[in-house]
């Protein structure tokens, strides 16, 4: 298999949940947000973190398209 055509092994998958107070833009904010974390392995066995903050929407979209991948390889 081509190494270009792979994008890793997940090893872990972490979130959290937090809330922007304020910034020195916008004095309030109360913004919540999602941080995900996930840590991948590349073929050669590297592993790398890479973070990403969503919305909540943004993050129950990202929810439900894993859900919906998850059924489809249970059909597999």
């Amino acid at each position: 298999m081509d190494s270009a055509l792979t994008a890793g092994k997940l090893i872990d998958m972490k979130w959290k949940l937090g809330v922007a107070v304020s910034s020195d833009e916008c004095k309030s904010l109360n913004s919540p947000y999602v941080t995900m974390t996930l840590k991948v392995a590349d073929p050669s066995g590297k592993i790398s973190t890479h973070s990403r903050e969503m919305t909540v929407p943004q993050f129950q979209n990202f929810s439900q398209q894993m859900k919906e991948m998850a059924n489809k390889m249970e059909m597999v």
